[in-house]
């Protein structure tokens, strides 16, 4: 079974899409044959966490030898809990938490995997080049991929962040990570500046023939890499499995899942799981101000031509949501030649329009909804105040978006919040919901919020203070092909 790019007809199979991260065309990989190939979604069911995330990936990456060790050695003793993603009761919701990881972040899930495939890939493809990462981050990203690559043999890595565009502490995980093999740099500009030189200078540098002669391979730790999506899947079934164990569904059932939705990676996950046959009846996408999927799932029109917000949900703040690709291409009946006209048209016009019947085949499955930035600081204050629970800007964004969904359909569907990151990554809008002041540094900011409600600080981020900052090198979004080479020798 092979995986095809979203853009023409080339193919490879998995070890070689999570090598390459990207197709030498610009597309996207995705194997419409393996998400529609038979698979047993009911034995998964009831398993320990780490045994379905062997069933799932092993199914989703078939030419993967020996899933289980990777998957042993990507999760064992490095999360909070041994189910990896603990399933809790908010009020009349219930709250995925994919933050128990190693950075505090959803991220977490997929970049402990990600350089466990990348190593097995290079292994048995015998593929003896250093496997370069390049990687744009929104804040989350950057952090769990240098945590999981750094020092990893083989492999160097390379992030570049929206100066100013991410909370200090995301600033303060990423500058100060420590390891011989990567480096960090803040690009002048936005997310969407970050992720486009990013991907110009992916298509250019690895068309180099001086890189392969340094011996030297691309790859990518964003979303765009199916190595990357692929372990998201996981989590989805983990969530639909908690809620049998616990009575609260019955096999069979369907649920209803809300997420915080920047690219659009995250909620894709979850329909790769639908398409695996988990029961989900829709997925909601939950937007900040910069509504760009909000108004596309609404008329069909993706137009980034509009002002652009730096909201306390950083992570949301994208105007370009690179993973709707995959969407749009199974969307359309796998016709990468209209997939290549409408990403053609993004990049040269700004926008593109879907027909009706292509919005249609998505709607019936997602919903959309958006949150204004007040709404994101009430709803977190409301809901400590009410529930007793604390959560960060992009779970907010979600909480209240799945408050307005509920309202409209008023049925006893489950509905399950993905929680995206912890509270204490940012610490001054929570200061500000809670009713703290909102003085001091962030490591203040911190310690009142913990001492006002008790939530535990994860010790990765209270730890953070002390650190030296290792990495201040600040460049303009023209420069980021240019650093790259400076970087490699080249």
């Amino acid at each position: 079974m092979k995986y095809i790019s979203t853009r023409s007809n080339y193919s490879c199979n998995s070890l070689q899409a999570v090598l390459s991260g990207i197709s030498p065309d610009g597309g996207l990989f995705i194997s419409p044959e393996i998400l529609s190939s038979p698979f047993d979604w009911r034995s998964v069911i009831g398993q320990p966490t780490l045994e379905m995330a062997r069933l799932i990936l092993s199914h989703l990456l078939p030419d993967f030898n020996d899933m289980e060790d990777l998957v042993q050695k990507a999760y064992r003793g490095k999360f909070e809990t041994e189910d990896l993603t603990p399933l809790v009761k908010v009020g009349d919701k219930y709250v995925l938490e994919l933050f128990r990881g190693p950075t505090s972040a959803f991220k977490d899930v997929a970049l402990s995997m990600l350089p466990q495939l990348i190593t097995a890939a290079k292994k048995q493809t015998g593929d003896k080049d250093e496997t370069v990462i390049l990687t744009a981050t929104s804040g989350d990203t950057g952090k769990a991929a240098l945590e999981g690559f750094h020092d990893v043999p083989g492999t160097r890595i390379i992030v570049f962040y929206p100066d100013g565009g991410v909370s200090p502490i995301q600033r303060a995980q990423m500058v100060t990570q420590e390891g011989s093999n990567v480096r960090v740099c803040a690009v002048r500009g936005n997310f969407d500046d970050c992720q486009t030189a990013v991907k110009q200078t992916f298509a250019k540098v690895n068309a180099m023939e001086e890189l392969k002669n340094a011996g030297k391979t691309l790859s990518s730790a964003n979303s765009i890499n199916i190595g990357r999506l692929a372990p998201q899947v996981v989590y989805y079934f983990k969530a639909y499995s908690d809620l049998v164990g616990e009575n609260r569904i019955s096999l069979g059932d369907q649920i209803d899942f809300v997420v915080p939705s920047g690219n659009f990676g995250d909620i894709l996950a979850g329909y790769f799981a639908k398409l695996l046959g988990l029961p989900v009846r829709h997925l909601i996408c939950a937007s900040n101000e910069n509504r760009v999927l909000t108004d596309f799932l609404t008329t069909g029109l993706y137009d980034r031509q509009r002002p652009f917000y730096r909201t306390s949900s950083p992570s949301m703040d994208i105007l370009v949501s690179s993973n709707l690709e995959r969407l749009l291409f199974l969307a359309c009946g796998c016709d990468a030649e209209q997939v290549r006209s409408w990403m053609s048209d993004l990049s040269s016009k700004g926008s593109f329009k879907v027909q009706a019947s292509v919005l249609k085949r998505i709607t019936d499955t997602f919903k959309a909804y958006c949150c204004t930035e007040k709404e994101t600081i009430s709803t977190i204050g409301e809901t400590y105040r009410k529930d007793g629970y604390l959560c960060d800007p992009h779970t907010a964004v979600g909480i209240k978006a799945a408050g307005d969904y509920m309202n409209k359909v008023k049925d006893n569907v489950p509905v399950v919040v993905l929680s995206t990151a912890s509270p204490y990554k940012f610490p001054a809008p929570v200061s500000e919901a809670i009713g703290l002041p909102v003085s001091g540094d962030e490591f203040f900011q911190i310690e009142q919020i913990s001492k006002k409600t008790g939530v535990p600080v994860p010790k990765n981020l209270s730890s953070l203070e002390s650190k030296k900052e290792l990495h201040d090198d600040v460049i303009d979004r023209t420069a980021v092909m240019e650093y790259v080479l400076q970087v490699l020798g080249i």
